[in-house]
């Protein structure tokens, strides 16, 4: 574990980054702190919970700016303005330029990996680092870092509806080493009038299902409606929507789980063949 001088150093650090002096330390470490340097300790002293209050009040801030930045665009040129902002690309991109990788603390089983994980711990902890301001100071400095950081890339071009919806979709599973897969799951109507049901797949998981005319079809909608449950920044309008993206998120931890076990097996099978 990092010495009380090392963690000192790092929230110096952060502070300066965030250009705001923390009252209760305690948050910015916790919103600093990688789970693997929490094993054994309170949910509370990583990252993880954080993350989630963060991840609701940047959707609002971006949301916000957006509404009133952009006032001529409906409300799907707005969400892919937000979906855009925020994606984990997005956001790790920001916090890697701002110099976040230094001051992330892992714990040594994630440090003895070459921290494999970093890409979606930079994402992780800019949304944690959102949540310990608005704890610790409220919505205004919050919302500054946001301005100075996030808001400051947003462009009326991320309105613009993608052209492959597929292709977007693989493009934000891969960054945690995802393929998505499809499988033709129904075929509907009479010969001369077919409809195609096609599921799209993260690792045995069933994440979203489309219909079309034909299955080139259905496979973009099924990536849209893929896309779209896992875009969470709007708050789910009922019970249905909620189960839809616990769902979805439980389906894309297991896939990153399988495909850790996966790659786990392959280094062991190469190491025993040396």
């Amino acid at each position: 574990m990092p010495s009380i001088e090392e963690h000192k150093a790092k929230l110096d650090q952060a502070e300066g980054i965030l250009e705001y002096s923390f009252k209760d330390r305690s948050v910015l470490l916790a919103a600093l702190t990688h789970p693997s340097a929490a094993e054994g300790h309170s949910i509370s002293d990583s990252y993880e919970r954080l993350e989630f209050l963060g991840d609701s009040i940047l959707g609002a801030i971006v949301s916000y700016a957006a509404f009133h930045e952009y006032p001529q665009l409906d409300e799907g040129g707005l969400t892919r303005i937000k979906v855009s902002l925020v994606s984990g690309a997005s956001l790790a991109k920001v916090a890697e330029g701002l110099g976040v990788a230094d001051i992330i603390i892992f714990g040594s089983s994630e440090r003895g990996t070459g921290r494999r994980g970093l890409h979606s711990a930079l994402e992780n902890v800019y949304e944690a680092l959102v949540a310990a301001l608005y704890l610790d100071g409220g919505l205004e400095p919050t919302a500054a870092f946001v301005k100075r950081t996030l808001l400051i890339h947003m462009s009326p071009d991320m309105a613009k509806e993608p052209e492959n919806p597929k292709s977007v979709l693989q493009e934000r599973l891969q960054e945690d080493g995802i393929t998505p897969t499809y499988r033709l799951v129904e075929t509907q109507g009479p010969p001369h009038d077919r409809t195609f049901v096609t599921q799209v797949f993260v690792g045995v998981q069933s994440l979203a299902r489309g219909v079309g005319r034909t299955k080139k079809e259905s496979e973009s909608h099924a990536a849209e409606s893929a896309l779209e449950v896992l875009s969470s920044f709007f708050e789910a309008k009922d019970s249905k929507d909620k189960k839809r993206k616990a769902d979805a998120k439980a389906a894309i931890k297991a896939a990153k789980a399988e495909e850790k076990a996966r790659r786990h097996a392959e280094r062991a099978r190469m190491k025993k063949q040396q």
